[in-house]
C-alpha cells in the first residue's frame, strides 16, 4: 500500500503452498499479516514466525471459509489484532477426489464449491464492509487464486474442481465492476499445476510429474511463482488493473 499507512493482509489457507509463499511475500512487502488456516496450527505459526522475521506483525487464526460464522470471526481476529484488512487473498481451496462427473459424490461436489466458490465469496464480503470508502474504509485489493482448469475443464479428473474456479473468475469480473469506485480493485490469478502438496492430499500424487512432462517449459510451478503475482496484482504498480485475470499456467 502506498503512502505511510502499512498494509494489513489476510491470506486464506496460508499455512502451506501457494498461501504461505504469499504471506511470506505479503511480508517482505510490508504487510502486516494475518494467516488462516484450517487445520494445521503448528504449520501457520511456523509461517507467522517466519513473517515476524520480516519486521511485521503476524497473527494466525483458524477458520474454515466455507463457514460464514467462522469467516466472520477470522474477521474480527484481524480487527482486533492487527486492524481493519487491506488486501485479501482468497487462496483456500480444495480440489475433491480425482473422478468423472459421473462417479462424483454429492459429499466431494458440495465440499468443493463451498470452500472454492462460497469461501471467496463469504470473505469479499466482509472485506468489502471494511475497505470500502462508502462505509469509512481507505480502499483496498482482492486477490482470487483461481486456475487454468477454469478454461480447460480438466476432464476425467476434476470437472467439479474446475467448474467452482469459473464461479470464482466470474466472481473477480463482476465485483471489480462492483467496488471499483469504492477504491477497491479486484485480480486473480489463474495458477497452473503447482508443486505443493494438494495433489498427494487428493489422492493423485503423480500429477505434477505428469503435467511438466508435457508443459511447454519443463516443469510446474512454484508456490512462489503464483505468490509474485498476487502480489504483484495487490500493488501499486497493478494501480490500473482490476476485473483482471492473469495466467501464471507456464504455457499450458
Amino acid at each position: 500500500m502506498g503512502g505511510l499507512m502499512r498494509g494489513i493482509a489476510i491470506i486464506t489457507g496460508a499455512s502451506r503452498g501457494i498461501g504461505a509463499a504469499t504471506a511470506l511475500l505479503a511480508a517482505k512487502s510490508g504487510y502486516d499479516v494475518c494467516i488462516n488456516y484450517v487445520a494445521d496450527k503448528a504449520a501457520a505459526t511456523g509461517v507467522a514466525e517466519t513473517c515476524r522475521n520480516e519486521g511485521v506483525r503476524a497473527i494466525v487464526a483458524q477458520a474454515d471459509v466455507g463457514e460464514p460464522e467462522a469467516v466472520r470471526g477470522l474477521f474480527l481476529a484481524c480487527d482486533q489484532q492487527l486492524g481493519a484488512v487491506t488486501l485479501l487473498v482468497n487462496n483456500a481451496g480444495i480440489i475433491g477426489s480425482a473422478t468423472r462427473v459421473v462417479d462424483l459424490t454429492d459429499e466431494v461436489l458440495h465440499k468443493t464449491f463451498r470452500v472454492n466458490t462460497f469461501g471467496p465469496f463469504y470473505c469479499a464480503r466482509e472485506a468489502i464492509r471494511r475497505m470500502s470508502t462508502k462505509t469509512g474504509g481507505t480502499g483496498g485489493v482482492i486477490i482470487n487464486i483461481s486456475s487454468q482448469a477454469a478454461y480447460m475443464g480438466s476432464p476425467g479428473e476434476y470437472v467439479h474442481y474446475a467448474a467452482s474456479k469459473g464461479a470464482l473468475d466470474t466472481l473477480t469480473i463482476g465485483l471489480s465492476k462492483e467496488v471499483g469506485r469504492e477504491g477497491i480493485r479486484v485480480n486473480g490469478v489463474h495458477a497452473g499445476t503447482t508443486d505443493t502438496d494438494i495433489h498427494r492430499l487428493a489422492g493423485n500424487p503423480n500429477r505434477p510429474r505428469m503435467v511438466a512432462e508435457k508443459s511447454p517449459l519443463g516443469r510446474v510451478a512454484t508456490p512462489q511463482d503464483i505468490a509474485e503475482a498476487a502480489i504483484w496484482l495487490a500493488s501499486d504498480k497493478a494501480s490500473y488493473a482490476t476485473g483482471t485475470t492473469l495466467c501464471i499456467g507456464g504455457g499450458m
